[in-house]
């Protein structure tokens, strides 16, 4: 059955009252995917509760994603694009819906890791996120000052793990990971998170399209000092490094830097443990948690 009438929190959220649960800044595709959603939706005469029941999802679920108020998953927008008949429309907004799960000074880097054909990556301050636990990166969220929100860490838990799909991709990036000992010393959310973090390391260090090396806090010569990056590269052969700090990000394209940035990790994963050394060394520090 049509509905006639909108809820009153759906027009609240949309006039941006005071109370209403609007969507977070720069996350604009959401409302659009949403008003497409419903459109469909009262097109083919379904009112919330019966097309949640033929999604599988709840009435409030529902009203949530056509309010752009949460990211809905790739599955759920493939049921919906062939329910509703919309001929591939929100079909066609599946990836820019998928990045809008990420922060907002991430998600330019996030559509450029998910293209990349080669990722290096050089981490200092904690784990990459590629390499996290799902208990890991709750931890690190739940960390972060002024405090996230629980909805918030949810969502950003969920969307870093989506990221790690890149592993199964195929044909597969290679990958090389450069961490800093310090972040395998530092037991952040406890030392069972840790140990489940350390663990995590030892399996994805053996995927034949990883490399992950450890860079000893003894080493006289350290050519990262100046903090962690990532390079990528991508189909065309053009690379590019992501810089981040502070909740900031840079996206350097500009082809003498990014060589410079390129030679910078060449040097680091010189100076840093093999990767079977490195191994060896995260089993040890396991062994002594």
């Amino acid at each position: 059955m049509s509905e006639l009438v909108r809820e009153p929190a759906e027009e609240a959220a949309e006039r941006g009252e005071p109370g209403a649960a609007t969507p977070e800044p720069g996350t604009g595709i959401l409302r659009v995917f949403g008003r497409q959603l419903k459109r469909f939706r009262l097109r083919s005469g379904l009112d919330r509760a019966e097309f949640g029941g033929r999604t599988g999802y709840s009435t409030a679920t529902i009203a949530a994603y056509e309010q752009g108020r949460r990211v809905p998953p790739a599955k759920f927008i493939d049921v919906a694009d062939e329910l509703l008949d919309a001929g591939g429309v929100l079909q066609e907004m599946k990836g820019e819906v998928a990045r809008a799960q990420y922060p907002a000074f991430f998600r330019d880097a996030a559509r450029l890791e998910a293209e990349a054909v080669e990722l290096w990556v050089y981490g200092t301050h904690a784990v990459p996120g590629l390499l996290q636990t799902e208990e890991y990166m709750r931890a690190v969220f739940e960390m972060w000052r002024p405090l996230l929100d629980e909805e918030t860490v949810e969502h950003r838990v969920a969307a870093r793990l989506a990221r790690q799909e890149v592993f199964g991709r195929r044909p597969a990036p290679l990958v090389s990971f450069v961490i800093d000992e310090s972040v395998l010393r530092r037991p952040l959310g406890g030392r069972a998170v840790m140990r489940g973090q350390l663990e995590q390391l030892l399996l994805v260090g053996t995927y034949r399209n990883v490399e992950i090396q450890v860079m000893p806090l003894d080493r006289e010569d350290n050519a990262g000092v100046d903090g962690p990056f990532t390079v990528l590269h991508r189909d065309s052969g053009d690379r590019v490094a992501y810089l981040e700090a502070q909740g900031r990000s840079t996206i350097v394209s500009e082809r003498t830097e990014v060589r410079g940035i390129v030679s910078r990790y060449g040097i680091i994963r010189a100076q840093a443990l093999t990767p079977r050394e490195s191994l060896a060394f995260i089993e040890k520090s396991l062994g002594e948690l």
